[in-house]
């Protein structure tokens, strides 16, 4: 895997040729290639077609799980950076009673954090609840329905066991780098359950993507597999170092998959406000990626397609 970040004018490259596309389409509906005379006709044409046929491509329901999971992944840990913030400044004597916290999106689609007891993982010391896209501050804060549902139990479960998986490592399956530190973000539904591992930066300015793992369990939360989703790690600059040109787009390669990942999307969801860019590309060896931070839509395409409307650009 590799990284990319520069000045780019794809946004605009994309948006001409969609501008081509929408103008022309009604005028070669009757026209066959053959009767076009014109060769600047004759070339629109041919990248109308292109074009057509990525929109095809763009549109699959691969991509479209890996984009709702990536959301909810960003609000959940949302929540859990809010949660975290307001425990530590509301609750400050209860910090060394603290065992750890997990967030989750309940069935009335609100964002929830609990704090749990480092003596009992089911006593709860603290719930919050947040807004689906959560805010920082709050919508309920309860310190007096102490018992864990069974949700939440299952969640501390799987979170407790991945966290103990990989700070033993006994396989040394697990990369620790300097100034970064593992996020676990348990996750349950779709009748899977699974626990993401994402690497943060402890130092502000850059955005790390990679080191990321999927550990997975079985209905009675007992642990069945584990996986990396990124071969390696790429630190982002929030901004460029010269103010003049600023950084449009990043890139990143991927090896394992064909697709940028949910946790990709979660991690430029949680930066997004911080960066200055606004669109990152991930290209594999059959597929490009294309993810817009501002209004969170993600579009693919083949690589060929890709390659033939640069080659053109060019």
């Amino acid at each position: 895997m590799c990284c990319i970040y520069k000045n780019t004018t794809f946004p605009f490259f994309s948006q001409v040729f969609y501008y081509i596309c929408l103008r022309d389409c009604e005028f070669f509906h009757n026209l066959t290639l053959s009767a076009i005379k014109n060769q600047n006709m004759r070339k629109t044409l041919l990248i109308c077609l292109t074009l057509c046929n990525v929109i095809i491509y763009g549109q699959n329901k691969k991509t479209d799980n890996i984009l709702e999971e990536g959301k909810l992944l960003y609000r959940i840990e949302k929540g859990s950076w809010y949660g975290t913030d307001d425990m530590l400044s509301r609750f400050l004597s209860k910090k060394d009673s603290i065992g750890g916290y997990v967030s989750y999106e309940g069935s009335d689609k609100y964002i929830y954090t609990v704090f749990y007891s480092r003596f009992n993982p089911e006593n709860i010391l603290v719930r919050y609840q947040f807004d689906n896209i959560p805010k920082p501050e709050p919508i309920s804060i309860d310190t007096l329905n102490r018992t864990s549902t069974q949700l939440e139990k299952d969640l501390i479960s799987i979170s407790q066991d991945a966290r103990k998986k990989a700070y033993e490592n006994e396989d040394n399956f697990f990369t620790f780098y300097e100034n970064t530190s593992l996020n676990f973000l348990p996750l349950i539904n779709n009748n899977e359950k699974r626990v993401f591992v994402l690497t943060g930066p402890q130092e502000t300015g850059i955005v790390i993507i990679g080191n990321d793992y999927i550990l997975n369990y079985d209905k009675k939360n007992n642990f069945k597999s584990k996986s990396k989703i990124h071969n390696s790690i790429l630190q982002f600059p929030y901004k460029s170092e010269n103010g003049e040109k600023p950084i449009e787009s990043t890139f990143h390669s991927h090896i394992i998959d064909n697709y940028i990942s949910s946790t990709d999307i979660c991690t430029f969801l949680l930066y997004r406000d911080f960066v200055e860019w606004k669109q990152h590309i991930v290209i594999s060896e059959k597929e490009v990626s294309i993810f817009n931070l501002e209004n969170e839509s993600l579009f693919t395409m083949k690589r060929k397609d890709w390659e033939k409307i640069n080659n053109r650009k060019n």
